[in-house]
């Protein structure tokens, strides 16, 4: 069977962005991305565009919508974001057969880790978003839970039997130990779902100019505030303490920060750890996973994921985090 991306092609690419009244310079560059695909595409006598397409069957149309609009309510309260061009007032478009969205070139670097000042104003940047965030609820995206970003992981991995035989009954048996821990916190916790960005990993925030932008808002989703916060955060528990600090120090001038999410930080690392994983396996049919994760149908990786969980289960135990 054919994966969803192989009549993609670099024609039809062109056709697609010139389909919208743009006349290409015939250059198109494939970046690095692999839930869906993304070239930059020359433009004549003006700056590149940058050309997300859609994985079919991945979003309702209503739901990848109504991530375009986030991103143009952010920007319309000056949040810093690459938001969807729009065109005749409509931002996604179909060509081919496929969805696909332009979006304007802005590169930058990440974050540096444990980089304190900018921390600080990642914190700004991530409250003004989350001012924004909480005013109302999405109607068509999912929210993050225990049962869809780790039940439901686990059950796609054991079904599509990528867990090597041998190591099958510790990954399970630590799988499942875990996710009881994660029903218990989850059930306990006291949060309150907004819009997040939702995969707000450093690589998501960049610097350019001496000031940091959002990008790809593809997985924004219901869930709790600190979700978006705790993957900027690095090394040993102390230095965490003063990066948390700096985080919501800069976070709270903009949005009230709930410091009751703050036992929920290792388990959502546990969740992004099994969702990760089951990922993956939900995509291996995709000829560009398997050359891009080698690795993942090795007992070495699977090896280290069942490590990677009883760590998860260790740190669970441990104090959590706290504001000084």
């Amino acid at each position: 069977m054919s994966h969803p991306f192989s009549t993609l092609t670099p024609d039809l690419v062109l056709d697609a962005v010139e389909s919208l009244g743009y006349l290409s310079d015939a250059r198109v560059l494939a970046l690095n991305s692999y839930e869906n695909r993304v070239y930059q595409v020359g433009i004549e006598d003006e700056t590149p565009l940058i050309a997300k397409f859609y994985r079919p069957n991945r979003w309702s149309d209503a739901a990848i919508l109504e991530e375009h609009s986030f991103s143009a309510e952010l920007a319309e309260h000056e949040v810093p974001v690459v938001a969807p061009l729009a065109r005749d007032g409509e931002t996604l478009f179909e060509h081919g057969g496929f969805r696909f969205a332009l979006f304007p070139r802005r590169g930058g670097r990440a974050p540096e880790p444990g980089n304190l000042d900018q921390l600080y104003r990642l914190g700004q940047l991530l409250g003004r978003m989350h001012a924004i965030g909480a005013s109302r609820p999405f109607a068509h995206r999912e929210t993050l839970a225990v049962d869809n970003f780790g039940h439901a992981a686990l059950a796609s991995l054991l079904d599509g039997g990528f867990v090597p035989r041998s190591l099958l009954p510790a990954y399970e048996s630590v799988a499942r130990d875990l996710l009881a821990r994660l029903d218990e916190l989850f059930a306990r916790a006291r949060y309150t779902s907004i819009r997040l960005h939702g995969d707000c990993h450093p690589g998501n925030l960049l610097h350019r100019d001496d000031a940091f932008h959002v990008v790809d808002l593809d997985d924004c989703r219901m869930g709790p505030a600190v979700q978006d916060l705790w993957m900027m955060l690095a090394g040993e528990r102390h230095e965490r303490l003063g990066q948390l600090a700096e985080l919501v120090d800069g976070y709270q001038e903009f949005h009230d920060f709930a410091a009751r999410e703050l036992p929920l930080i290792e388990g959502l690392r546990a969740l992004r750890l099994m969702h990760h994983s089951a990922w993956i396996a939900r995509r291996w049919d995709d000829p560009a996973f398997p050359m891009a994760f080698p690795w993942f149908a090795g007992e070495r990786y699977w090896g280290d994921q069942i490590l990677a969980l009883r760590e998860q289960m260790a740190a669970l135990n441990e104090e959590p985090l706290r504001l000084f």
